[in-house]
């Protein structure tokens, strides 16, 4: 998420591409779109290492009138690594071009941010070289919001019909829309929970009054600039984020109940002001890996991609008990403006997210599934009834600009309570008055 918010750590390297897709009756060849897009002003010294290139068909050569369909996806998804995610991804991408047997397709691996990433190639390459430009991408919610909004993506209007179907969870309804137009279809998604182990604390807490009876320090990071924590309390506490013409917004008494907690969580030990030193989910899963904290707010894809053998996972305590978090998520984007490449595009990418696919290739990857029918994998497993939670009960993340708004206030209200430098209902005031006049 982390989320995975617009907080990015730039490479110091410059983009050379390798992509270049046929288009059946174009007259610019593979050859001149490389030239073209390793030209570009902005690709001058070293070239970003890339992955060579995976290419599904059934046959070498492909046959005449045939069509090449680009993929591009961030590394954790190369189809390339060897992992069970992986092997069922191939497996997917050959069962696709053997149905269509015109159609042939080939992946390429880039980072998603920096120079020479995916979001930067999008950009040189829509203006120099589109020819260069892939036919389908991966990408996380808040670089997809970026994309969108700069007219470097295509929205699936028109073309598919999948979002209408009842098996989407309500936060990956909400991943896939940006400005009323669907820019994406989901294939993973992700949320806050907690994770404790059982050899300290026997019952997690499910809410506030349960969880001030502990005096184990729950480790999360209260310096995040995106203060996830406290805007997920909030939310599920009944606060506003965005008034009816979507400006920012912040509630008195949600916010002072949440700021109340975290006070008396500081004075019981929960949330020590220690907490403040950390800005990261990934600050903070070392204070608990280390075992200087039993309890520990993070991201559900870390716990269930690395599952640690003393570690159970479960709902965030809310101040009623009822399950909230916070959520994000990974889509398929359309990149092409070509209308013929955009048709079979969208097509892979149903076929890429159906329920049945989704069940196998969540659990092997280790992502929240974004459809009921994919939890299936899960059945008969204490992770069946978390993520029966955690996925009905989650809100996705506020977008770029609200997230920029609210989170550096939250963030520091949070700090002035956990520090003691000021009282609940004031740091909540002083918050409130910043948004109206920053």
């Amino acid at each position: 998420m982390s989320i995975r918010h617009p907080l990015n750590i730039y490479l110091a390297l410059t983009a050379l591409f390798l992509g270049a897709v046929l288009i059946t009756g174009c007259t610019t060849s593979v050859a001149d779109a490389e030239k073209a897009a390793t030209h570009l002003p902005e690709a001058t010294g070293f070239p970003t290492p890339t992955t060579p290139p995976v290419l599904i068909a059934e046959t070498e050569t492909p046959a005449p009138g045939s069509l090449t369909l680009t993929i591009w996806l961030p590394p954790q998804f190369d189809p390339a690594n060897g992992s069970p995610a992986s092997a069922l991804l191939n497996a997917r991408l050959e069962e696709f071009t053997s149905r269509r047997t015109e159609v042939r397709v080939e992946t390429r691996v880039k980072d998603v941010e920096g120079p020479g990433g995916i979001e930067d190639t999008l950009g040189t390459a829509s203006a120099a070289a589109p020819p260069a430009l892939p036919d389908l991408v991966a990408l996380p919610y808040e670089t997809l919001q970026s994309a969108a909004v700069k007219g470097l993506l295509h929205p699936f209007d028109g073309l598919t019909d999948t979002m209408d179907d009842p098996d989407w969870y309500d936060f990956a309804r909400q991943l896939s829309y940006i400005q009323n137009s669907i820019f994406g279809i989901p294939f993973a998604g992700d949320a806050l929970i907690m994770v404790y182990r059982p050899a300290a604390i026997e019952e997690p807490p499910t809410d506030w009054e349960s969880a001030l009876l502990i005096t184990e320090p729950l480790t999360f990071p209260a310096a995040d600039p995106g203060s996830l924590l406290t805007l997920t309390l909030y939310r599920a506490s009944g606060g506003a984020i965005a008034d009816e013409d979507g400006r920012p917004v912040m509630g008195m008494t949600p916010l002072t109940d949440v700021l109340t907690f975290y006070y008396q969580a500081n004075r019981s030990g929960l949330m020590p002001f220690w907490l403040t030193q950390y800005e990261t989910d990934d600050q903070a899963w070392m204070v608990y890996e280390e075992g200087q904290a039993n309890m520990a707010i993070t991201w559900l894809s870390r716990y269930l991609q690395t599952m640690p053998l003393d570690t159970s996972a479960a709902t965030i305590p809310t101040a009623d008990g009822i399950p909230s978090t916070t959520s994000t998520g990974w889509v398929w984007a359309l990149a092409s403006s070509d209308p013929q490449r955009q048709e079979l595009a969208a097509q892979l990418a149903e076929f890429l997210t159906t329920g049945e696919y989704l069940t196998e290739w969540n659990a092997a990857a280790g992502y929240l599934p974004p459809r009921p029918s994919a939890l299936t994998a899960w059945e008969n497993t204490p992770l069946h009834g978390l993520l029966s939670q955690v996925a009905p009960s989650a809100q996705l993340a506020p977008t770029t600009d609200i997230l920029l708004a609210l989170g550096p206030l939250l963030e520091q209200s949070t700090l002035d309570v956990l520090k003691e430098q000021t009282d609940p209902a004031t740091a909540a005031q002083n918050a409130i008055e910043g948004l109206i006049a920053p």
